[in-house]
């Protein structure tokens, strides 16, 4: 007797969280050198259907969602959400990073890189914050306590986290360009040794940032 399964697929990556997001970014590289592997945990991770499942699909159908998921391989631009909703509650993104507190700086620098990994959620608890008060677009949230969520983040969905990552992508070409720009002017003056080495941490994470998004471009 023949059993129907039903398969629900995400129109984007706008209906994904990062916790399939992460969980499948794993296996795609453990099985970076088979595609068929690749597409495989695609389906599995992005269809919810186990291996069972998957084994018994036809290939007709195997092929249908195999062309649809396509549309999975490029990262549409995603702008940053200011303010987001997590299960009825109202999140602020950092309204000013020029005036962020040393703690939260101090804890988002401590990481290598700027980019969608495991320690990404907890980047997200520290930039979003419950908001407090708002005022039309105008809002204040919480003030950093040092105490970092990542778990409520790896539930967000991927629009939100790559509409983030973008933003910094963008920040840290601007700052580049700019920095570059300062070190022709001030090259004779200082050397460049001297001017990197003011420019402290969180520019080099910027900088780590975007070569992991260039590689990742690139695959």
């Amino acid at each position: 007797m023949k059993k129907t399964i039903e398969i629900t697929m995400p129109e984007s990556w706008a209906d994904v969280t990062l916790e399939k997001y992460l969980a499948l970014q794993k296996d795609l590289e453990t099985y970076k050198d088979n595609e068929e592997a690749q597409v495989a945990f695609m389906i599995y991770h992005l269809c919810d259907i186990n291996a069972k499942q998957l084994k018994s699909l036809s290939k007709a159908s195997y092929d249908t969602i195999k062309d649809s998921l396509q549309s999975f391989l490029t990262i549409p631009k995603f702008e940053l959400q200011r303010i987001i909703n997590i299960d009825g509650k109202e999140y602020g993104f950092e309204p000013n990073l020029s005036k962020i507190s040393y703690g939260a700086y101090a804890d988002i620098t401590k990481y290598d890189t700027l980019t969608i990994d495991d320690n990404w959620p907890k980047v997200m608890s520290i930039l979003y914050r419950p908001i407090e008060r708002k005022h039309g677009e105008n809002y204040a949230i919480r003030a950093y306590d040092g105490k970092i969520d990542g778990e409520t983040f790896r539930k967000v969905k991927m629009g939100i986290h790559f509409g983030t990552l973008f933003f910094f992508v963008h920040l840290s070409k601007d700052l580049l360009s700019s920095t570059l720009n300062s070190m022709i002017i001030k090259e004779r003056e200082e050397g460049y040794s001297t001017i990197l080495a003011k420019s402290g941490a969180l520019t080099q994470q910027l900088l780590n940032s975007v070569e992991e998004m260039s590689e990742g471009y690139k695959k």
